[in-house]
């Protein structure tokens, strides 16, 4: 398994984190920003839209609910169509 899939593979699992409430967005962000080797394999387009959604997650968790302008579940939910649009794209 090549460095990006092994990133996607933790990507995954830090999505699921952040899903289930035991990963805190600010940290799933850094974790994400960090899979360099994941972000080089895709087209530009991938890290500039993850990047953008991670700046806005990172916002988000800075107010309570929903009371942000970017809803948090909105937010994850976008996340996880990156994740499944980076999968497609690597196999």
């Amino acid at each position: 398994m090549s460095a990006a899939q092994d990133q996607l593979v933790s990507f995954t699992q830090a999505l699921g984190g952040l899903l289930d409430g035991s990963l805190r967005p600010g940290d799933f962000s850094a974790q994400a920003r960090a899979h360099t080797a994941l972000l080089e394999a895709l087209p530009p387009r991938y890290t500039t839209v993850l990047h953008d959604l991670l700046d806005r997650l990172e916002s988000s968790a800075l107010f309570s609910d929903e009371s942000c302008s970017f809803s948090q579940q909105d937010l994850i939910a976008n996340l996880q169509v990156w994740h499944d649009k980076a999968m497609a794209q690597l196999n």
